[in-house]
């Protein structure tokens, strides 16, 4: 078939994409929004009108939580609805209703019913938020039908304020938007809704009454339903060039666009990730959030550790990867970040600084944009109001900031006083070094500021005490200003210099910290061989570098359990709880999370990217612990670091157990080719001798019957030996062998061996020799005998015929050696391990047949006899097998001579 230059194929991406997206929702509920843009258009009406269509249509449909307000048409449809019973959560001796969540897992319809997406819960409950609760459900793969007003969705909050006046602070993240199967709008006209609003159908809680009719303005309403129409639009949109990209249908796509924002803790950074999370949707583009840690903003990070955190957090929320890089340069930072992971748009917020501050120190934005090269810069604005707010300053740090002061101005009295004393030995001018000496304890000690205001007192208490005229500020000589000039600008570069540095071995100090505590992690994951030791070497290590309490749950059949944890933690059947949906829903869970915050502990999930593996629940020292960007980074890579060790032991467990199952299929292999062989010759020959003397027995003389029971006879004594060489074989290996110990002559034990072999030795010579007096040694007759027999038999099988055989018996030091040794042509060196392993056959000479167990069987009679057995070759040719058996002890032994 030959296609024609119009025929578009789906790109890979495109099918990618598709793959990955169904992949993501296959094990997942399916998710219907009713979207309104206010309260009161119908939503919940809307909800229920299409809950009972599908129960009609034989769906099982369940009410988790519906609101109706007391509304009676609202409550007429709940009839006939399955309507499970709220969940009571106790807080400050209030019980307020919620939703049980775990009922509606247990009961697992088809559809729940979920009411007001964006509601808080009560503190206390499993989740913080509702969405929270619909996403545990649709993981479970219950689909949901849900409410929400479009002022809700996060990266519109900002919008939704300048609009109406009213920032909402229940808010739901885009990604559900996203998620949702189907999104329905009910939209009704503002004209309507106010009516409605007018006579009462609209429900509007007493504390927010004054704030509503804010909100129900018809200039608001307008833009709120133009807000959530253009949303659903955007969304059909959306939905249709996926299909129009994934059938081949041509069409103008738009190339792939990576934005970039930075986060600082200021007031703006919200409005600066929300206009990035809405610029990414309309361009489908990914983005990413930074934070730029530098060694100057040390102590400005310490004092918004908070504010970074949720700007983080809501960054993360709305869709964004977030990443946190030390520099000591913020426009340096952003263009290496910008270049490294192919950044197109930055955006930056506008500058609100005097013009004077500008001019004296140029702002980031415009080092950017003079950098930026072929990436745009989005510039966005600030309203006069946001331009007006303040972050909070911490009253410790007002009391700090004049704690340093008080410190200049004391440094400052203490120089003046020592130039003072010295006056009547030194020129005024060299006094400035005394001065110059108390700005550099100032910026080691106290801090930029304190510093710089230390040089500015320096140079009026100079001026004041010792420039000519005294206790005046009049000048009469013009040098002494450049003097002042010099001393001013000296002590500025030295207390910023001097605070740079000291602020950026501050921030080196603590990467070394963590550096080292994944180090010493790393270090002793390394060295650990089981899953004990990986659970040591973490709560160790967690213990040291952040002063905690780890406890370690993996899980055992359907519970967790603890396997390792710090001396004195124990966990309640809460905690337990919270670690346990932490490992079930792969996500971090408890305190200073999003979920179960009331718990005391912080659980992460042992995650790899096959599977859970387990639970690190920590306790840290104080709710500030918890907020540290640095903790909550050394945590998550303690965790990874964890998991990943616990994987490798998986792995090497693994991997030796595929190797004794490879190993036993290679035994199972070699027995089922010996049977095959061994087993069917014998048989074969058996059944043609039997099957001869059957048919043609009448026939044949007797000279012709003989030799035929002959060869049967050999072929069955064969079959024979080979069947008890296996019956042997397993006895030994099951440990069951049971030896009769005897004080046994060696000559007696030769003689027995010959005896048997006298029938098929042909004309070989076997020769003997011992030394004239050998002590008796315990053995069991039986089996040696069997052992002596199955290595000369080896020994005649293998070497020519004709050649020699010889026994050698000697005493060495404890042990008796029995040496069996011939001319044949050896073993290669690289096999004469080997040759005593089950199945193992010489491949030489050609035409020699046999088991593979003698020498098997062999070494297992002699290693029970508490000895051992060896082979080498000779120099000459041939192989000498040597047996060394333990003698009696010294009183015990008994001599023939």
């Amino acid at each position: 078939m030959i296609s024609n230059g119009d025929d578009i194929r789906p790109s890979p991406e495109a099918m990618l994409k598709l793959a990955q997206a169904e992949e993501v929702t296959a094990e997942l509920g399916k998710l219907k929004i009713f979207l309104g843009y206010a309260a009161g258009v119908g939503k919940t009406y809307a909800m229920l009108e299409e809950a009972r269509q599908r129960q009609k249509d034989g769906r099982d449909v369940v009410a988790g939580y519906v609101e109706s307000h007391g509304r009676a048409e609202t409550d007429v449809l709940l009839e006939g609805l399955e309507v499970l019973p709220r969940k009571e959560v106790h807080y400050q001796g209030v019980a307020l209703p919620e939703m049980d969540l775990d009922a509606v897992l247990i009961r697992r319809p088809q559809i729940a019913l979920v009411d007001e997406l964006a509601h808080s819960n009560a503190f206390g409950s499993r989740h913080e938020k509702r969405w929270q609760d619909v996403e545990e459900i649709l993981a479970a793969g219950i689909d949901v039908y849900t409410t929400v007003n479009i002022q809700h969705f996060e990266s519109l909050n900002d919008v939704v304020a300048q609009i109406t006046g009213i920032i909402v602070r229940e808010t739901v993240p885009d990604r559900l938007m996203d998620l949702a199967f189907e999104i329905k709008l009910i939209d009704i006209s503002p004209e309507d809704l106010l009516q409605r609003l007018h006579e009462g159908k609209v429900y509007i809680p007493d504390q927010a009454a004054k704030a509503i009719e804010k909100f129900f303005r018809p200039g608001n309403l307008m833009a709120l339903r133009e807000i959530s129409l253009r949303r659903t639009a955007a969304r059909v949109d959306n939905q249709m060039r996926a299909y129009m990209e994934t059938q081949s249908i041509g069409g103008p796509w738009p190339t792939a666009e990576r934005l970039l924002v930075c986060v600082s803790g200021s007031p703006y950074s919200e409005k600066l990730i929300r206009a990035t999370c809405r610029l990414a949707g309309e361009l489908k583009a990914q983005w990413f959030t930074v934070y730029i840690e530098t060694p100057g903003g040390g102590r400005y990070v310490r004092e918004n550790r908070e504010h970074i955190w949720r700007d983080l957090r809501l960054a993360e929320g709305l869709g964004a990867q977030v990443a946190t890089v030390t520099a000591t340069n913020v426009t340096d930072a952003v263009m290496e970040y910008t270049a490294r992971h192919n950044i197109t748009k930055i955006v930056v917020g506008k500058p609100n600084k005097p013009r004077w501050r500008e001019i004296l120190h140029t702002p980031v934005v415009d080092h950017i944009i003079r950098r930026s090269g072929a990436v745009d810069v989005v510039v966005v604005s600030f309203d006069q109001e946001d331009s007006a707010k303040t972050t909070a300053v911490p009253r410790h740090r007002h009391s700090f900031e004049l704690r340093g002061y008080a410190a200049s101005l004391a440094l400052i009295a203490a120089a003046t006083v020592l130039c003072e004393l010295l006056r009547p030995f030194l020129e005024p001018t060299n006094m400035v070094m005394f001065y110059l000496l108390s700005v550099v304890v100032a910026s080691v000690r106290l801090g930029r500021k304190p510093a710089i205001a230390t040089a500015f007192l320096g140079v009026l208490a100079f001026d004041f005490f010792f420039v000519p005229p005294r206790m005046t500020f009049v000048v009469t000589d013009t040098q002494y200003l450049l003097t002042f000039i010099g001393l001013f600008v000296v002590g500025i570069v030295i207390s910023t210099l001097v605070a740079r540095s000291k602020e950026r071995a501050e921030v080196m100090r603590a990467r070394e910290v963590q550096t080292a505590s994944l180090y010493y992690l790393s270090r002793d994951l390394a060295a650990s061989a089981d899953i004990t030791a990986v659970l040591k070497a973490v709560v160790t290590n967690v213990e040291e570098a952040l002063s905690a309490r780890v406890v370690i749950l993996l899980p055992e059949g359907e519970r967790l359990d603890i396997m390792a944890a710090s001396e004195g933690l124990t966990l309640g059947v809460k905690e337990q709880a919270v670690a346990d949906w932490a490992f079930r829903n792969n996500h971090p869970a408890g305190r200073a999370t999003d979920t179960l915050v009331s718990a005391d502990l912080i659980y992460l999930p042992l995650q790899t990217p096959a599977s859970a593996l387990g639970v690190m629940g920590v306790k840290l020292d104080g709710e500030y612990a918890y907020r540290l960007q640095e903790n909550r980074r050394l945590l998550d890579a303690f965790a990874t670091q964890a998991a990943m060790a616990m994987e490798r032991i998986q792995f090497s467990h693994q991997a030796e157990q595929a190797q004794i199952l490879q190993a036993r299929e290679n035994l199972e292999r070699a027995l089922l080719n010996s049977i095959s062989h061994d087993l069917r010759s014998p048989l074969s020959t058996v059944t043609g001798v039997l099957t001869s003397l059957k048919e043609e027995g009448a026939h044949l003389g007797d000279r012709a019957r003989q030799e035929l029971l002959e060869t049967a006879c050999s072929e069955a004594a064969r079959l024979n030996r080979f069947v008890g060489n296996l019956l042997d074989m397993t006895r030994i290996e099951a440990g069951v062998v049971k030896l009769n110990l005897e004080p046994c002559d060696v000559q007696e034990l030769v003689g027995c061996a010959l005896a048997v072999l006298e029938t098929r030795s042909d004309t070989r010579k076997v020769s003997f020799k011992m030394a004239p007096v050998m002590p008796l040694i315990p053995m069991d007759l039986v089996l040696m005998t069997q052992v002596l027999v199955n290595l000369l038999e080896n020994s005649l099988k293998y070497s020519p015929p004709g050649s020699p055989i010889e026994i050698i018996a000697a005493t060495e030091a404890s042990w008796l050696l029995l040496e069996v040794a011939d001319r044949g042509p050896g073993v290669p060196e690289h096999d004469l391990k080997r040759v005593f392993d089950k199945f193992y056959r010489i491949p030489v000479p050609e035409g020699a047949g046999g088991t593979g167990l003698g020498l098997s069987i062999c070494k297992g009679i002699v290693e029970a006899h508490g000895g051992s057995i060896s082979a080498g070759n000779r120099v000459g040719g041939g192989l000498s097998t040597v047996i060394r058996l333990p003698l009696p002890k010294t009183g015990e032994q008994h001599y023939d001579s």
